[in-house]
């Protein structure tokens, strides 16, 4: 099936529904205006009819596969998610100061529609990287910016969500996971986790995990959940990836 993009669709609902102006007028976006919103949306429209949809298929007859402890996206998937990290789609909203483009996030998600709407399995992986950029964005330590916010926002590495348990899965409040202090700063995570969707793949080097797990002492329920970062393999203090 052929994948048109709705270019002008969503131009006209940014611009005359949304109001994305207004958003732009605030000085908060100084890069953006009414032409890169068009220029944007135009640029997503091409690459997503003319790299993604014909992958869809693909993604379905094909689909990833795992031998020997590691897993292999779909065929073409990989090098599509090389062309769409190369082409600065991974940090649209991101902050200027870890290399994003600080444009607003309107515009990122109406981006976004035309890469889900062409190939929604594809899609998924960079949307869980600007779930994990907008955690350290938030909640991260300068220490853990420094490490990991570029990365992602380069779509060097990507991230994933590590939620679900087997008996965990709508009612979080469940999860059983714990986390150890190891004294350092560090945890030792423990815990059976399920359904990670891109929680493994060869599109990139690294994949950084936001791992939901409780501390010793923690109180039952959701309030005694934490976040903690986990990635595929360690990173040495000078950059460069460690063990696994």
């Amino acid at each position: 099936m052929t994948y048109r993009a709705p270019v002008r669709d969503l131009i006209f609902t940014l611009t005359e529904v949304a109001g994305l102006d207004a958003v732009a007028a605030t000085g908060a976006f100084p890069d953006h205006d009414a032409d890169l919103t068009a220029a944007v949306l135009e640029a997503a429209g091409q690459f997503s009819e003319g790299v993604l949809a014909p992958l869809n298929r693909v993604g379905d007859q094909k689909g990833a596969t795992y031998a020997n402890g590691a897993v292999t996206a779909a065929p073409g998937f990989a090098d599509a998610y090389r062309q769409f990290a190369g082409g600065g789609w991974t940090g649209l909203s991101a902050p200027a100061h870890a290399g994003g483009q600080q444009l607003p996030k309107a515009l990122e998600l109406a981006a976004f529609e035309t890469v889900h709407a062409a190939n929604m399995a594809f899609g998924l992986c960079p949307m869980l990287s600007l779930a994990a950029i907008e955690a350290l964005e938030a909640v991260g330590t300068e220490a853990q910016k420094a490490t990991w916010l570029t990365k992602l926002v380069s779509g060097e590495w990507t991230g994933a969500m590590v939620l679900t348990e087997p008996h965990a899965g709508s009612d979080l409040g469940a999860l059983t996971a714990t986390a150890v202090p190891n004294g350092d700063g560090t945890y030792s995570l423990t815990g059976q986790k399920i359904f990670i969707t891109w929680g493994d793949h060869d599109a990139t080097d690294n994949i950084v995990h936001m791992v939901l797990a409780r501390l010793p002492d923690a109180p039952p329920g959701p309030k005694g959940i934490s976040l903690f970062l986990a990635s595929k393999y360690l990173v040495r203090p000078d950059g460069t990836l460690g063990e696994r």
